[in-house]
Protein backbone atom coordinates (compact mmCIF):
# COMPACT_ATOMS: atom_id res chain seq x y z
CA UNK A 1 0.00 0.00 0.00
CA UNK A 2 1.51 4.02 -0.77
CA UNK A 3 1.00 6.16 1.50
CA UNK A 4 0.39 9.31 -1.41
CA UNK A 5 -2.98 9.63 -1.55
CA UNK A 6 -4.32 7.01 1.03
CA UNK A 7 -7.27 7.79 3.18
CA UNK A 8 -6.10 7.01 6.96
CA UNK A 9 -8.17 6.86 10.06
CA UNK A 10 -6.70 7.26 13.34
CA UNK A 11 -7.96 6.76 16.15
CA UNK A 12 -6.66 9.10 19.74
CA UNK A 13 -5.32 10.72 16.77
CA UNK A 14 -5.19 14.01 18.61
CA UNK A 15 -2.21 13.42 20.57
CA UNK A 16 0.91 11.02 21.42
CA UNK A 17 1.43 8.42 19.31
CA UNK A 18 -1.90 8.69 16.91
CA UNK A 19 -1.15 12.60 16.66
CA UNK A 20 2.60 11.32 15.05
CA UNK A 21 0.87 9.20 12.53
CA UNK A 22 -1.20 12.00 11.12
CA UNK A 23 2.01 14.33 10.78
CA UNK A 24 3.99 11.63 9.24
CA UNK A 25 1.38 10.32 7.17
CA UNK A 26 0.27 14.02 6.06
CA UNK A 27 4.39 14.53 5.61
CA UNK A 28 4.48 11.18 2.66
CA UNK A 29 1.16 12.36 0.91
CA UNK A 30 -1.41 11.15 2.43
CA UNK A 31 -4.73 12.02 0.60
CA UNK A 32 -6.82 12.49 4.20
CA UNK A 33 -6.19 11.49 7.81
CA UNK A 34 -9.34 11.50 9.76
CA UNK A 35 -8.28 12.52 13.63
CA UNK A 36 -11.15 10.88 15.73
CA UNK A 37 -10.49 11.31 19.20
CA UNK A 38 -12.73 12.06 22.71
CA UNK A 39 -10.78 15.85 23.11
CA UNK A 40 -12.54 17.22 19.87
CA UNK A 41 -10.41 20.60 21.06
CA UNK A 42 -7.34 19.06 20.72
CA UNK A 43 -8.54 17.04 17.62
CA UNK A 44 -9.43 20.61 15.32
CA UNK A 45 -6.26 22.05 17.18
CA UNK A 46 -3.86 19.85 14.86
CA UNK A 47 -6.48 19.39 11.95
CA UNK A 48 -6.46 23.31 12.06
CA UNK A 49 -2.56 23.17 11.59
CA UNK A 50 -2.35 20.30 9.15
CA UNK A 51 -4.27 21.77 6.65
CA UNK A 52 -7.48 20.73 4.12
CA UNK A 53 -6.42 17.05 4.41
CA UNK A 54 -6.82 16.37 8.17
CA UNK A 55 -10.55 16.23 9.71
CA UNK A 56 -11.24 16.35 13.29
CA UNK A 57 -14.52 14.38 14.50
CA UNK A 58 -14.86 13.44 18.06
CA UNK A 59 -15.23 10.08 19.25
CA UNK A 60 -15.18 7.74 21.97
CA UNK A 61 -14.43 4.10 20.54
CA UNK A 62 -16.95 2.71 23.30
CA UNK A 63 -19.77 3.98 21.39
CA UNK A 64 -20.59 2.27 17.96
CA UNK A 65 -22.91 5.14 17.05
CA UNK A 66 -19.87 7.83 17.26
CA UNK A 67 -17.13 5.20 15.64
CA UNK A 68 -20.03 4.92 12.38
CA UNK A 69 -20.88 8.81 12.51
CA UNK A 70 -16.77 9.65 12.31
CA UNK A 71 -16.34 7.14 9.50
CA UNK A 72 -19.58 8.25 7.77
CA UNK A 73 -17.75 11.97 7.54
CA UNK A 74 -14.61 10.96 6.63
CA UNK A 75 -16.16 9.08 4.06
CA UNK A 76 -17.97 12.11 2.77
CA UNK A 77 -15.21 14.16 2.88
CA UNK A 78 -12.50 12.24 1.13
CA UNK A 79 -14.21 9.83 -0.76
CA UNK A 80 -12.68 6.22 0.57
CA UNK A 81 -11.09 4.61 3.78
CA UNK A 82 -7.81 3.11 3.16
CA UNK A 83 -6.22 2.25 6.59
CA UNK A 84 -7.37 2.58 9.78
CA UNK A 85 -4.67 3.16 13.02
CA UNK A 86 -6.23 2.71 16.31
CA UNK A 87 -3.96 4.36 19.13
CA UNK A 88 -7.08 5.18 21.10
CA UNK A 89 -6.34 3.81 24.41
CA UNK A 90 -6.20 4.26 28.37
CA UNK A 91 -3.58 2.93 30.97
CA UNK A 92 -5.02 2.11 34.18
CA UNK A 93 -3.18 0.41 37.86
CA UNK A 94 -5.19 -1.43 40.14
CA UNK A 95 -4.35 -4.43 42.35
CA UNK A 96 -6.19 -7.00 42.41
CA UNK A 97 -6.11 -7.27 46.06
CA UNK A 98 -5.45 -3.82 48.24
CA UNK A 99 -3.74 -3.72 51.14
CA UNK A 100 -6.24 -4.46 53.35
CA UNK A 101 -7.07 -7.73 50.96
CA UNK A 102 -10.45 -5.64 49.50
CA UNK A 103 -11.28 -6.73 45.55
CA UNK A 104 -10.56 -4.33 43.12
CA UNK A 105 -13.37 -2.82 41.11
CA UNK A 106 -14.50 -4.94 38.50
CA UNK A 107 -15.95 -1.98 36.93
CA UNK A 108 -12.82 -0.19 36.42
CA UNK A 109 -11.42 -3.55 34.92
CA UNK A 110 -14.61 -3.62 32.36
CA UNK A 111 -13.97 -0.14 31.45
CA UNK A 112 -10.45 -0.62 30.73
CA UNK A 113 -11.20 -3.50 28.38
CA UNK A 114 -14.11 -1.93 26.59
CA UNK A 115 -12.21 1.03 26.16
CA UNK A 116 -8.50 -0.62 24.61
CA UNK A 117 -10.16 -3.66 23.66
CA UNK A 118 -13.41 -3.81 22.32
CA UNK A 119 -13.17 -0.09 21.29
CA UNK A 120 -10.43 -1.30 19.20
CA UNK A 121 -12.65 -4.16 17.73
CA UNK A 122 -15.56 -1.66 16.91
CA UNK A 123 -13.01 0.79 15.37
CA UNK A 124 -11.58 -2.56 13.25
CA UNK A 125 -14.69 -4.23 12.22
CA UNK A 126 -16.50 -1.01 11.06
CA UNK A 127 -13.18 0.81 9.13
CA UNK A 128 -12.93 -2.87 7.12
CA UNK A 129 -16.24 -2.53 5.74
CA UNK A 130 -14.92 0.56 4.52
CA UNK A 131 -11.50 -0.55 2.76
CA UNK A 132 -13.27 -3.63 1.86
CA UNK A 133 -14.68 -1.36 -1.05
CA UNK A 134 -12.04 -0.26 -2.43
CA UNK A 135 -10.41 -1.66 -5.61
CA UNK A 136 -7.60 -3.95 -5.21
CA UNK A 137 -3.61 -3.63 -6.38
CA UNK A 138 -1.83 -6.06 -7.99
CA UNK A 139 -1.59 -7.74 -4.40
CA UNK A 140 -4.99 -7.85 -4.47
CA UNK A 141 -4.96 -5.68 -1.53
CA UNK A 142 -7.43 -2.85 -0.56
CA UNK A 143 -6.07 -1.88 2.73
CA UNK A 144 -4.39 -2.20 5.79
CA UNK A 145 -5.11 -2.34 9.85
CA UNK A 146 -3.18 -1.29 12.88
CA UNK A 147 -3.56 -1.78 16.35
CA UNK A 148 -1.72 -0.98 19.22
CA UNK A 149 -0.75 -3.07 22.20
CA UNK A 150 1.96 -2.73 24.73
CA UNK A 151 4.93 -4.79 26.21
CA UNK A 152 2.41 -4.91 28.92
CA UNK A 153 0.89 -7.76 27.07
CA UNK A 154 3.69 -9.62 27.79
CA UNK A 155 5.46 -8.33 30.57
CA UNK A 156 2.57 -6.75 32.48
CA UNK A 157 3.50 -5.37 36.20
CA UNK A 158 2.12 -5.65 39.63
CA UNK A 159 -1.52 -3.96 39.81
CA UNK A 160 -1.40 -3.93 35.29
CA UNK A 161 -3.84 -6.92 35.38
CA UNK A 162 -6.58 -4.85 33.80
CA UNK A 163 -4.60 -2.97 31.19
CA UNK A 164 -2.60 -6.19 30.11
CA UNK A 165 -5.39 -8.57 29.69
CA UNK A 166 -6.60 -5.49 26.96
CA UNK A 167 -3.56 -5.22 25.33
CA UNK A 168 -2.86 -9.12 25.66
CA UNK A 169 -6.14 -9.79 23.87
CA UNK A 170 -5.53 -7.20 20.85
CA UNK A 171 -2.26 -9.44 20.14
CA UNK A 172 -4.35 -12.34 20.19
CA UNK A 173 -6.79 -11.06 18.36
CA UNK A 174 -4.09 -10.14 15.45
CA UNK A 175 -4.09 -13.52 13.69
CA UNK A 176 -7.72 -14.05 13.69
CA UNK A 177 -8.51 -10.81 12.15
CA UNK A 178 -5.65 -11.54 9.76
CA UNK A 179 -7.40 -14.56 8.82
CA UNK A 180 -11.10 -13.22 8.89
CA UNK A 181 -10.23 -10.06 6.58
CA UNK A 182 -7.62 -12.03 4.38
CA UNK A 183 -10.55 -12.76 1.73
CA UNK A 184 -11.04 -8.91 1.08
CA UNK A 185 -7.66 -7.73 0.95
CA UNK A 186 -7.03 -5.79 4.27
CA UNK A 187 -3.44 -6.77 6.33
CA UNK A 188 -3.77 -6.45 9.82
CA UNK A 189 -0.20 -5.86 12.00
CA UNK A 190 -0.15 -5.12 15.54
CA UNK A 191 2.85 -2.64 17.42
CA UNK A 192 3.23 -3.32 21.11
CA UNK A 193 5.04 0.14 22.61
CA UNK A 194 7.87 0.02 25.19
CA UNK A 195 7.91 3.56 26.78
CA UNK A 196 7.18 6.58 24.87
CA UNK A 197 7.33 9.88 25.24
CA UNK A 198 3.99 11.04 25.07
CA UNK A 199 1.51 13.33 27.49
CA UNK A 200 1.13 10.22 29.57
CA UNK A 201 4.47 11.52 31.59
CA UNK A 202 3.09 14.65 32.36
CA UNK A 203 1.32 13.93 35.08
CA UNK A 204 3.85 11.99 36.70
CA UNK A 205 5.97 12.69 39.91
CA UNK A 206 8.80 14.46 39.76
CA UNK A 207 11.64 12.01 38.58
CA UNK A 208 9.58 8.98 37.50
CA UNK A 209 9.92 10.02 33.54
CA UNK A 210 13.68 10.73 33.91
CA UNK A 211 13.62 7.23 35.79
CA UNK A 212 11.44 5.31 33.24
CA UNK A 213 14.10 6.76 30.34
CA UNK A 214 16.75 4.97 31.79
CA UNK A 215 15.25 1.50 31.60
CA UNK A 216 15.35 0.26 27.87
CA UNK A 217 18.45 -1.50 26.88
CA UNK A 218 19.31 0.31 24.11
CA UNK A 219 19.25 2.99 23.32
CA UNK A 220 18.47 4.20 27.04
CA UNK A 221 15.71 6.43 26.39
CA UNK A 222 12.21 6.85 25.92
CA UNK A 223 10.59 6.16 22.62
CA UNK A 224 9.71 8.83 19.96
CA UNK A 225 6.18 9.02 18.62
CA UNK A 226 7.46 9.52 15.31
CA UNK A 227 9.56 6.39 15.42
CA UNK A 228 6.15 4.60 16.38
CA UNK A 229 4.72 6.41 13.46
CA UNK A 230 7.77 5.51 11.02
CA UNK A 231 6.76 1.90 12.30
CA UNK A 232 2.94 2.51 10.48
CA UNK A 233 4.21 3.45 7.78
CA UNK A 234 6.61 0.68 7.29
CA UNK A 235 3.71 -1.84 7.91
CA UNK A 236 1.32 0.12 5.14
CA UNK A 237 4.35 -0.35 2.31
CA UNK A 238 5.46 -3.42 2.84
CA UNK A 239 3.01 -5.99 1.66
CA UNK A 240 4.53 -9.48 2.92
CA UNK A 241 3.96 -7.89 6.64
CA UNK A 242 0.51 -9.88 7.97
CA UNK A 243 -0.44 -10.75 11.22
CA UNK A 244 1.95 -10.32 13.46
CA UNK A 245 2.94 -8.20 16.47
CA UNK A 246 6.15 -5.85 16.21
CA UNK A 247 7.64 -5.29 20.00
CA UNK A 248 9.08 -1.78 19.74
CA UNK A 249 10.81 -0.77 22.86
CA UNK A 250 14.15 -1.15 22.40
CA UNK A 251 14.39 -4.67 24.09
CA UNK A 252 13.65 -3.48 27.22
CA UNK A 253 11.93 -6.35 29.81
CA UNK A 254 9.97 -5.01 32.95
CA UNK A 255 10.27 -5.87 36.01
CA UNK A 256 7.29 -7.04 38.64
CA UNK A 257 7.26 -3.56 39.73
Amino acid sequence: MKISDSVFFVSGGASGLGEAVARRMLAHGAGGVVIADLNLGSAQKLSSELGDRALAVEVDVQSTEAITAAIAAGMEKFGRLDAAVNCAGIGWAERTLDRDSKAASIDNYRRVININLIGTYDVVRLAAEQIAKNEPNADGERGVVVLTASLAAFDGQIGQAAYSSSKGGLVGLTLPLSRDLAPVGIRVMTIAPGLFDTPIYDTMPPGLKEHLASTPVFPRRLGLPDEYAHLVQTICENAYMNGETIRLDAALRMAPK
